[in-house]
């Protein structure tokens, strides 16, 4: 729509506007949409049991588990990040982690319930590189920690001389829970992780853009042209 406006000394001004039709949000936009929403909202809920997790493990110096939750949450913010992107690679990378997290989780699972010859009581989750065990074995819901006093020989062992009593839930099955936590996010995660990566493949044999704004989007021009003289 162009409108001719006169001006003061017989000039005239001529100021056009391009307005492209707007419309409602389609099919596209809301697969869009709802794959960031919805995945950010899995990524937070999975970045803070990550995050809890890590620092009852910082607490219990578990490196081997420190490892994997650091690993853990960088692969969560990638995933948000490919999804807010649109960039299925990064998905994909997600994706293969999640699988991988899983099984890790299931070898802690069967590591303090002693399945498959497997023992608690070993220095595989320190890495052998020192004594120390998981912090709910003496700081569990209801623990009463005493210690006592060292023998004759002079011995100090960190855990030969601590009694622990009146634990509500035993140590083993809190990080057994934990671990099902993890495995149950992880397991939603994969799932819709692919359901992603589908809508992001349809879409690309479609349109031709990553991201950024497409042809229904809101967009207006301005054009004014200078003043002439008639």
């Amino acid at each position: 729509m162009c409108i001719a406006a006169h001006l003061p000394g017989g000039d005239a001004a001529l100021s056009c506007t391009i307005t492209l039709p707007l419309g409602s949000l389609d099919e596209p936009q809301v697969l869009h949409f709802l794959p960031s929403v919805i995945m950010t909202t899995l990524s937070s809920q999975m970045t803070l049991s990550a995050l809890e997790r890590q620092i009852f493990d910082f607490l219990g110096f578990q490196w081997a588990p420190i490892l994997g939750n650091f690993l853990h949450i960088i692969a969560v913010i990638l995933g948000l990040f490919g999804t807010i992107q649109y960039r299925p690679r990064y998905i994909v990378v997600y994706t293969v982690w999640t699988a991988l997290w899983v099984t890790w989780n299931v070898f802690i699972i069967c590591f303090y319930l002693e399945v498959g010859g497997l023992s608690k009581d070993t220095d595989l989750m320190t890495f052998n590189i020192s004594v120390h065990r998981s912090w709910w074995r003496e700081h569990g819901p209801g623990c009463v920690r005493r210690v006592l006093p060292p023998s004759a020989h002079g011995m100090t062992d960190d855990y030969t001389y601590v009694s622990v009593t009146g634990c509500i839930v035993d140590f083993q099955y809190l990080e057994v829970i934990h671990s099902a936590v993890q495995i149950l996010l992880s397991l939603v995660g994969f799932v819709y992780a692919c359901y992603v990566i589908s809508i992001f493949m349809e879409e690309e044999d479609t349109f031709d853009f990553i991201g950024g704004l497409d042809a229904h989007s809101y967009c207006q021009d301005h054009v004014t042209l200078k003043p002439v003289h008639l």
